[in-house]
């Protein structure tokens, strides 16, 4: 045993970088919403960058440790404590055998990510261990479930490094979020007026958001096509159904759908919207496929060149 879990919440879940190739069978992407947090997470101590962790959605989770070893956190502050010591929002740290691991609340993002060394313990299935609760898949042990209090979590390799993270790498969450969206086969479906309010406006993230997608609010978008054939759905699509409101579509998403969308956001901005709390506010921008692969290569080349 490594980690007790003493308290949970239905939003910590184990995650990875979710299921691919099984989109024809109906089975969702899923994995961890933030994936650039989840990389980092796993590269401060030296893992696979999608080795399996914990998204600690929200806060209100703590556990006890069971041996002594390393850990790391990144992504969102949601104010964690080592034995009541304050710990970095992003950082590695040593615990050692008694010592209790606490996530408060929310202070910048909402998600952050629990990573040790190798990963967490977990039965793939379709090659994953991401949790899906609505397909009844993945997690610890294996039923869609999130982490419970009694669960025990077990880390599968030895801490061979202790990486300190750039500062210049760390996200800003604080500030509003500017999300690149790639211009989608039914922009020219919805009305000038539209387009121009769809990028010049300001965007209001909802209270219904969760893993499957997020709802926009603002200016009322028009569109000539009110519904189409159903087709497949991609990450960070932003469909709009009649009422005129966005909802951009992540990782727990249904695999097809129909209502007309502006495009999708690129998986940079994705990642960026689930660190979005219910009425932050954001911009739509738009891109072209050849930029979105230069800033996504980037990022990831941020990574190995540090």
């Amino acid at each position: 045993m490594s980690l007790v879990i003493d308290n949970s919440t239905p939003f910590i879940l184990l995650q990875d970088k979710g299921r691919f190739g099984c989109r024809h069978l109906g089975v969702t992407q899923g994995g961890a919403l933030d994936w650039v947090s989840m990389g980092w997470a796993n590269w401060l101590l030296g893992n696979a960058l999608d080795a399996t962790v914990v998204e600690v959605g929200l806060g209100a989770f703590s556990l006890t440790c069971q041996r002594d070893g390393v850990l790391a956190i990144a992504g969102a502050d949601l104010g964690a404590t080592l034995d009541g010591q304050p710990l970095p929002a992003w950082g590695a740290f040593r615990v050692r055998s008694g010592q209790r691991l606490e996530f408060a609340h929310p202070r910048r993002g909402v998600r952050a990510y629990l990573a040790a060394p190798g990963g967490f313990r977990g039965e793939p299935q379709l090659g994953s261990v991401a949790t899906v609760a609505r397909e009844e898949l993945g997690g610890l042990h294996a039923n869609g479930k999130a982490l419970a209090k009694g669960d025990q979590l077990h880390w599968q390799g030895d801490a061979l490094q202790m990486r300190d993270m750039p500062r210049a790498q760390t996200p800003d969450f604080s500030a509003d979020a500017r999300l690149e969206l790639i211009l989608g086969a039914q922009i020219g479906d919805f009305s000038g007026q539209s387009l121009f309010d769809a990028f010049n406006s300001q965007w209001t993230v909802d209270t219904r958001a969760d893993r499957m997608g997020v709802r926009l609010l603002g200016p009322k978008l028009e569109c000539r096509t009110q519904s189409m054939i159903s087709e497949g759905i991609a990450l960070g699509a932003v469909q709009v159904p009649p009422d005129g409101q966005p909802i951009a579509l992540l990782n727990d998403r249904q695999t097809i759908g129909g209502y007309p969308r502006l495009g999708a956001l690129t998986p940079l901005a994705a990642a960026r919207l689930a660190q979005c709390l219910p009425g932050a506010t954001l911009h739509l921008v738009p891109t072209v496929q050849e930029a979105a692969h230069q800033e996504h290569r980037k990022a990831v080349a941020g990574w190995w060149n540090v």
